[in-house]
């Protein structure tokens, strides 16, 4: 079994009988992976059971419209169709299934990914490039030790390169470009073999598109620092492939911690552009397809070293597949040790947000609490939602205010924008989606089909969760409407045969009659009557503050 890491010390969290079984899936430009693995969550630590792949190419999209393809969808659905079979037979307990690149920038892409969940029962999250980026290293620290020194890490998949600078503890630099193996071999090369101005306007093409992230890593190393580069993916994996294969003469059992240098690289890339197609298919080792893009996988890699001033680099198997089971292990409280930093990714972005826009955090605190509050004390009665929903409604509720950045008039439109956009990490699409709009809707009009930002949320449950979340939202803001913390705590009383939910209001201070609060209480109270279908009677209470924990 492979520990997360072999040093990490070893805190015990959740102690199971039995090891854990999960599937993550990534739909990439180039191909659809599939890793199962067994969790032992004592250690804690997970082993790779199986492996899946097919080669799809959704970034093989419509010329004209940019839009995935129909035939290729039908053959996207039938691999995960059978990936979904083979989970199933080895018993995983869940999938996790994210699309990158490819998804994100097709017209169609969200379409695609509500009919898989419809024929197939599989939700799968859209993630941003900068949360590709933070899952691929939480995928490579999970296959190599940092020795708390800075590495460098390259992926180069079929759509987008992430280029990423961390050490053991945390990602300094997170960066996702659209240069991809894929990518570049359709838009660039016509010719087989490559003319020499084709090569030429390749090679000046990816060194231009990746000047900007190789400027963010240098700027966040520290003086003295020369870290390690680190590649993952299949091009990679490839390239050493052919390297060891030409070298030794045979291929190592394992390519983890494989090394080529630079000028091995070189004479490579040399090589291959002097070869057709059908001649690098030819290669010993060459996997299917790859032959095809390996060319401008090749340059794209030779590129990102010449900027990087990288003279070797050092292959990683493990990589966005592998992330996305540690984020799983994260999130759902497996890993206690030195990982800890990266399990609050999602509250100290919400936080890093909230200060860029210069939120009042003590307000937006007292907000969060009451809308926690909210959804505690009615949970299991007026709604059904869990811990996830609960977590997007404390977000929203500590960055509703944003919007008063841009200006104070529709403010709230202006929050659902800034957030929108705002690159939160740890969050898939669809989360920052619905955090947005919770956001949009804590004021004036309640949630409308009509509304642009509001048809975005694809499925009815998404829907729901905003209309019924951003009622609660409402309330949490208008029992904080002075902004002074006059009130100290609130209590739900559920009375389901008369369909009433009284409010019990407790003041700060005794003598404050909190008559601002109790008359924006009345104002906002319609939209959650009408979403809950019930009657809200809010009332002042002097007794003594009960413990509602």
């Amino acid at each position: 079994m492979l520990n997360l890491v072999s040093s990490w010390e070893s805190i015990p969290a959740q102690p199971s009988k039995q090891h854990r079984i999960i599937a993550a899936i990534d739909l990439g430009t180039n191909s659809l992976h599939m890793v199962v693995v067994k969790i032992d969550p004592t250690l804690p630590a997970f082993s790779i059971i199986a492996r899946e792949k097919e080669t799809v190419r959704l970034g093989d999209r419509n010329l004209t419209t940019g839009e995935l393809k129909p035939e290729i969808i039908e053959k996207a659905i039938a691999a995960l169709g059978r990936f979904q079979e083979v989970a199933k037979t080895i018993n995983a307990e869940t999938i996790i299934a994210v699309a990158t690149s490819a998804v994100r920038e097709a017209p169609n892409g969200k379409d695609f990914l509500h009919t898989i969940e419809t024929e197939l029962g599989l939700s799968v999250n859209l993630i941003s490039g900068q949360e590709e980026a933070r899952r691929i290293y939480l995928g490579v620290l999970s296959g190599m030790e940092f020795n708390n020194q800075p590495h460098m890490i390259i992926d180069i998949g079929g759509g987008s390169t992430e280029l990423i600078l961390g050490d053991s503890q945390q990602a300094r630099t997170l960066t996702s470009t659209k240069v991809g193996a894929v990518r570049l071999t359709s838009e660039l090369i016509t010719t087989d073999p490559i003319s020499n101005n084709e090569f030429q306007y390749l090679q000046a093409y990816a060194h231009g598109m990746l000047e900007r992230s190789v400027e963010e890593i240098l700027a966040n190393l520290e003086f003295g620092e020369s870290p390690r580069l680190v590649g993952t993916s299949g091009t990679i994996e490839t390239l050493a492939m052919i390297h060891a294969r030409e070298k030794s003469g045979v291929i190592p059992s394992t390519l983890n911690g494989y090394q080529f240098s630079f000028k091995d690289l070189q004479e490579l890339v040399n090589r291959l552009r002097k070869l057709s197609n059908s001649e690098r298919a030819d290669i010993p080792g060459m996997p299917e397809k790859r032959s095809e893009v390996i060319f401008a996988g090749a340059v794209i890699l030779q590129e990102a070293m010449t900027l990087l001033g990288s003279e070797s680099v050092t292959v990683c198997e493990r990589s966005l597949r592998e992330g996305v089971i540690v984020d799983w292990m994260l999130t759902h409280g497996l890993i206690e040790d030195k990982l800890r930093y990266q399990s609050s990714v999602r509250e100290r972005n919400v936080l890093k947000l909230a200060d860029k826009y210069h939120i009042n955090l003590e307000y937006s605190d007292r907000v969060a609490k009451f809308a926690e509050s909210l959804f505690d004390q009615t949970q299991g009665t007026l709604h059904h939602w869990g811990s996830d929903e609960r977590q997007m409604l404390w977000a929203a509720a500590i960055l509703h205010n944003c919007g008063h950045y841009i200006s104070h008039s529709s403010h709230h439109k202006h929050s659902y924008y800034l957030i929108r956009n705002g690159e939160l990490l740890g969050y898939t699409e669809t989360e920052i989606e619905i955090i947005a709009n919770l956001a949009r809707y804590h004021r004036k009009s309640p949630p409308k089909k009509k509304h642009e930002n509001y048809q975005s949320l694809l499925t009815k449950e998404q829907r729901q969760i905003v209309s019924q979340l951003s009622a609660i939202l409402r309330l949490a803001v208008a029992l904080d409407r002075r902004q002074i913390g006059a009130i100290v705590q609130v209590q739900c009383e559920y009375y389901p045969q008369l369909n009433q939910v009284n409010l019990l209001i407790f003041p700060t201070q005794l003598d404050d009659d909190c008559d601002l609060e109790l008359w924006s209480l009345n104002y906002k109270k319609g939209v959650f009557e009408e979403e809950f279908g019930v009657k809200l009677v809010a009332s002042l209470e002097r007794s003594s503050i009960p413990n509602l924990s």
